[in-house]
């Protein structure tokens, strides 16, 4: 199971969430949480504004979210217990104001020390989520995410586990214990070869989850959220969604690639590889099915079962005639783009050879384009860079296009119809997927006009 963010927005929904624990849970059950809701966007402008503060503004922040996590242990937790967890607290509530503090002496925020602040808001919660469950008669241990035995590289911010060595400490670690106790293990956070802390990118938690669910090999992984499951598009711009019953793994992969902000884009892929099926459940109708994501990719009545919508991107358009005939020339710049962790989201090549155009995340967007430039100098290949802040991505996405004629022209003749240009499409050869950028004001329009084509 896993729980947190929105599940732990207040101690109200603490005991909420423990309870559901303590309903559902079997003789080998591991309970993930993420930090409460809010927590980590306030550690995130406190990172980046700390270099600003002085040493009191910094302490009076840092005691805004000790009161938030005191008030929870109070709320929930009993007073034989209350002692012990609060000095819990206040000790990583120290270790937070140091760090801060250490990072506006030293006059730099690194990847690795914004890291640390930012794992800070699932090291607070989770010594405090198991006492709650002790309060409720449950016999739990609590874990950070290494702790537990999550090994990454040292990629801070959007850290990959090292699977070997993942898989032996989290079974040495766990396995003998699950008969006896419930752990709880921080989600999002791990530590790298060298101990250093690491985070696998915002919305972690589900990755955690299923990390630790398969190396455990479980036999289900459950995913609380505040939504009834997977729908069909984000019920914020679309209010008439709908559910989801049941997806496959590559469907469900490429919406939360593409923008589905329910799931961590690498969320599924533990559960592949292991066949472990994966249910999102809503949080207050926990006897509800949700959403079953399973390796099955039957084509169904439904052409298209979602469409996702991912915003903060660029393009990025690589223009020369040197490019012509030259082989080597997009490893090139894959390559240059790999070693500075620059994520390529798509991917398209003119036929005529003299472009390439690249869509990445608006924050990589700079780094890009130096990196691009550096790997070329000195050479007449690359005429000119051209980059689009200000674009969105738009997957449409369902195994009932496999064979299907006449998909494609039916996306693009709604979207026309809604007067959205299209500036770049891409194509998986898994044809489950078709997605396409656009200006990003149009992308909203261009969703609300391609659910009505094919879901309602």
């Amino acid at each position: 199971m896993k729980f947190g963010g929105e599940a732990l927005r207040n101690e109200n929904r603490v005991f909420h969430t423990a309870n559901i624990v303590k309903k559902f849970r079997t003789k080998e059950t591991v309970v993930v949480v993420s930090a409460m809701s809010g927590i980590t966007d306030k550690l995130y402008n406190l990172s980046k504004n700390v270099l600003t503060m002085n040493e009191s503004e910094i302490k009076e922040k840092v005691d805004e979210i000790k009161k938030r996590h005191k008030k929870v242990i109070e709320k929930c937790v009993k007073k034989d217990y209350q002692e012990e967890c609060k000095k819990i607290l206040n000790d990583l509530i120290e270790r937070l104001e140091r760090t801060l503090l250490g990072i506006l002496y030293v006059g730099e925020l690194t990847p690795r020390s914004q890291d640390l602040v930012l794992s800070f808001g699932e090291r607070l919660i989770t010594p405090i989520f198991a006492y709650v469950l002790k309060s409720l008669g449950i016999d739990s241990i609590h874990f950070t995410g290494s702790e537990a035995g999550i090994i990454t590289d040292s990629n801070f911010g959007r850290a990959n586990p090292l699977w070997e060595k993942t898989r032996t400490l989290v079974k040495e670690r766990l396995e003998n214990i699950l008969n006896e106790k419930v752990p709880v293990i921080s989600g999002y956070i791990a530590s790298d070869e060298k101990g250093r802390v690491t985070t696998l990118g915002r919305g972690g938690s589900d990755y955690t989850a299923t990390i630790i669910g398969s190396c455990l090999d479980v036999d289900e992984i459950w995913l609380f959220k505040d939504v009834e499951g997977l729908m069909t598009a984000d019920p914020k711009i679309i209010p008439d969604a709908k559910i989801i019953r049941k997806i496959s793994y590559i469907e469900a992969m490429e919406l939360a690639y593409f923008g589905a902000k329910i799931l961590h884009p690498k969320a599924l892929e533990p559960a592949m590889e292991k066949n472990i099926p994966v249910r999102i459940k809503p949080l207050f109708n926990p006897e509800d099915d949700g959403t079953l994501i399973t390796s099955e990719c039957k084509k169904s009545k439904d052409i298209v079962k979602a469409i996702a919508v991912r915003k903060n991107v660029a393009a990025l358009n690589i223009f020369g005639a040197g490019m012509v005939g030259l082989p080597g020339i997009a490893a090139r710049i894959f390559n240059a783009l790999a070693r500075n962790n620059i994520n390529i989201l798509m991917i398209s090549q003119g036929s005529s050879e003299t472009n390439i155009s690249l869509v990445v995340e608006r924050e990589d967007l700079n780094k890009a384009i130096e990196a691009i430039r550096e790997e070329f100098k000195n050479e007449n290949v690359i005429k000119n860079i051209d980059c689009n802040k200000d674009v969105a991505i738009l997957a449409v996405v369902g195994a009932g296009m496999k064979g299907t004629r006449g998909v494609a022209a039916r996306v693009f003749s709604a979207v026309a119809r809604a007067g959205v240009n299209v500036l770049m499409i891409s194509q998986g050869s898994s044809e489950v997927n078709i997605s396409f950028v656009v200006e990003e004001k149009d992308a909203n329009i261009a969703l609300k006009a391609l659910h009505k084509e094919f879901i309602c």
